[in-house]
Parts: structure tokens; C-alpha cells; sequence
């Protein structure tokens, strides 16, 4: 019987120190994980803005009538000849 205990007691601290050791690794990589998982999702959405962007670019390029509703809409510009007309829209109490 007292053998038994003595077993039992060697496996209960080893098994403790075996948590010790290995548990701060372990939770160590699971954020690693997760870390990894949001940077993943974070790539993601950029390559699709990168895309759209990249699109946005060549219309700018290829799409003179484009390139003037940018420059107006944006940049304010107008042509010669032309008078601007900014609308102010009133004050809300």
C-alpha cells in the first residue's frame, strides 16, 4: 500500500511539473496562433483594397472622362470659361 502512495505521489509531481514546464509554451502558442489568424485575415483585406485601388488606377489612366469628374469633384478644378458655384447648405439648430 505505501508503495502504491509513493507511485502515486512520484506521478502527481511529475505530472505537476510537467505542467509547469510546458503550459506557458503552450498558451505562449496558441496567441501565436491567434496572432497569426488576425494578421492572416489583415492580409486579406488589404490584397482586396490593393486590387480595388489597382482598378481605380488604370480607369484613372484609361478613362479620360473619369480622370475630369476626379478633378472636379476632388480637386475643385473648373474648366476655362467656367464659374464655380459652391452650395452651402444652412446651419441645422
Amino acid at each position: 500500500m505505501l508503495v502504491a502512495l509513493r507511485k502515486a505521489f512520484w506521478l502527481f509531481g511529475i505530472s505537476v511539473f510537467l505542467l509547469i514546464v510546458f503550459l506557458p509554451g503552450y498558451t505562449k502558442l496558441q496567441d501565436l496562433r491567434d496572432r497569426n489568424r488576425d494578421l492572416e485575415e489583415k492580409i486579406k483585406r488589404l490584397n482586396i483594397e490593393n486590387s480595388l485601388l489597382q482598378q481605380e488606377l488604370a480607369r484613372i489612366e484609361s478613362d479620360s472622362n473619369y480622370q475630369e469628374k476626379i478633378a472636379r469633384e476632388k480637386m475643385g478644378l473648373v474648366r476655362k470659361g467656367e464659374v464655380p458655384i459652391k452650395i452651402v447648405p444652412e446651419p441645422q439648430d
